[in-house]
């Protein structure tokens, strides 16, 4: 048994179960999400900022050879969604990898693990957001021929003075999720079917004036300009691991969890490709990279009108607010997962008996993270975003096999392929693509994870509910407790 005032204590699965309710029908909230539902969450998770903005930095840094940096990214999220899989078939739970962190790795790593999530929901839905109002200014402008001026849609630093777009796509994302999870899904669900139908027609346009030409020279960087585009493109997938974030409130999460996922990457997967080579075929890498709305430019390019940019950049204006929804409804659980533990403050978990929502936890959300979203540049928060999601993600890969080895008998309903060998790549590609951030990240997150540490030290040791005997700290009254049998 480690010592109760020990980080290193781990919180039993079965506890982590029996706690959420995951089983049963628990803890406040309720199982409303089917399988399709939870595909579209996922979507609507993962589709965005990343494509529809961050398509042409990726360009700006690989050139024609993009195609292959937005492979390189998913490859690095297929090894790690088969673990996310597993892990979220067998330990059903709100708090994704901070949960699956606790139950192996132990406290202090999972803190800092939900540390860094604050990078992944909460900092990337401010960059979500940021890349709203791009959009958002292209569709009034192919609207009325009116834009919102730069000093009131653009970050300091940009040319503007504050992103008013951006602070009210998140405050609208906040009425929202607090009215119901049942109301959330089903508009998640609307916006990712229509998202996806405006990328099929955008790459329906766009192949129609597809030149070979334009993908040479392919790699005009080499592979250090594929990695480091890949590190860029890395961002578009960011949001896949909300789905483990439903796991409390979607039917049979045992299953539906783990098929979800696999879905999800497979499409996006495939759409990104897609929609990278039409783009890249049909403007030269130099017209694309670096421009603001690169999909709006490029159908409007070819189609000589703006009536085509504009339907692209309602698609734009609609996908990304779904992806702020989305991601910051992870937020809230993985934030409500921690407060039960006593690791922050317990106003986190408090859920509304009348929605079922946490209402207060999600304003305390949009309201802290609107701030970064209205005052700095997307480049700056996509580049720590990045690494902490990938921080996280080689942490998922290594839990996967700890688990495998503490508890063998746990109900799995998907199990990693060729395990060990997979979370082994996702371990090495995610390094791979640490590398490929630089130095100045690398920095800016050992500063991010040096305070996280100090808060953990501070705040989360002193007020651990499993430090303060309530329950073994090993674990082990959890794993007599009575938890009924995955179904």
């Amino acid at each position: 048994m480690r010592p109760s005032g020990s980080g290193l204590r781990v919180k039993s699965p079965n506890l982590l179960v029996a706690e959420s309710g995951t089983d049963l029908e628990g803890h406040g909230l309720k199982r409303t999400m089917g399988l399709f539902q939870l595909v579209c969450f996922g979507i609507g998770a993962i589709v965005g900022t990343g494509i529809f903005v961050g398509l042409s930095d990726t360009v700006a840094r690989s050139g024609p050879a993009v195609v292959v940096s937005f492979v390189l990214a998913a490859v690095t999220c297929v090894f790690t969604a088969f673990s996310f899989a597993e892990l979220g078939g067998a330990i059903p739970v709100s708090g994704s990898s901070y949960s699956y962190a606790y139950a192996t790795l132990g406290e202090r790593a999972a803190f800092l693990v939900g540390w860094c999530l604050l990078l992944e929901y909460g900092v990337s839905v401010s960059a979500v957001a940021v890349g709203w109002g791009q959009y958002l200014n292209e569709l009034l402008n192919s609207l009325t021929g009116w834009q919102l001026p730069a000093a009131l849609s653009n970050p300091p630093g940009d040319g503007g003075v504050v992103n008013l777009p951006a602070v009210v796509v998140m405050l609208l994302a906040a009425v929202l999720l607090v009215r119901g999870i049942r109301e959330s899904a089903r508009a998640t669900a609307a916006m990712a079917v229509l998202k996806l139908a405006v990328l099929v027609l955008f790459c329906a346009i766009a192949f129609t004036a597809f030149e070979d030409g334009n993908l040479t020279p392919f790699a005009p960087e080499g592979i250090a300009g594929i990695t480091s585009g890949a590190s860029v493109a890395f961002f578009s997938y960011i949001g896949f691991d909300a789905i483990t974030t439903a796991g409390e409130e979607v039917k049979n999460p045992r299953r539906n969890v783990p098929v979800a996922i696999m879905i999800c990457i497979g499409v996006v997967t495939v759409l990104y490709g897609v929609v990278a080579l039409s783009a890249i075929g049909a403007l030269s890498a130099d017209q694309v990279g670096d421009r603001p709305a690169a999909l709006s430019l490029v159908v409007n390019q070819v189609t000589h009108s703006a009536v085509g940019g504009g339907v692209i950049a309602f698609g734009a204006v609609v996908a990304i607010a779904s992806v702020v929804l989305a991601v910051m409804y992870g937020q809230t659980r993985i934030l409500m997962s921690m407060s039960r533990d006593g690791l922050v403050p317990r106003v986190f978990e408090r859920i509304s008996p009348k929605t079922a929502t946490p209402v207060a936890g999600t304003w305390i959300v949009a309201v802290v993270f609107a701030v970064p979203a209205a005052v700095v540049p997307l480049d700056v928060v996509m580049n720590l975003t990045t690494i902490g999601t990938l921080a996280v993600m080689a942490v998922v890969n290594v839990s996967v096999m700890v688990l495998r080895r503490t508890r063998p008998d746990l109900p799995r309903r998907f199990r990693v392929p060729l395990f060990p060998l997979c979370p082994l790549l996702g371990i090495a590609f995610c390094g791979y693509l640490i590398y490929g951030t630089g130095p100045a990240t690398w920095l800016q997150f050992a500063a991010f994870l040096a305070a996280g540490a100090v808060v953990y030290a501070l705040y989360g040791r002193r007020n651990s509910r499993l430090g303060q005997g309530g329950t073994e700290p090993d674990g082990e009254a959890a794993e007599r407790a009575e938890v009924p049998a995955a179904v």
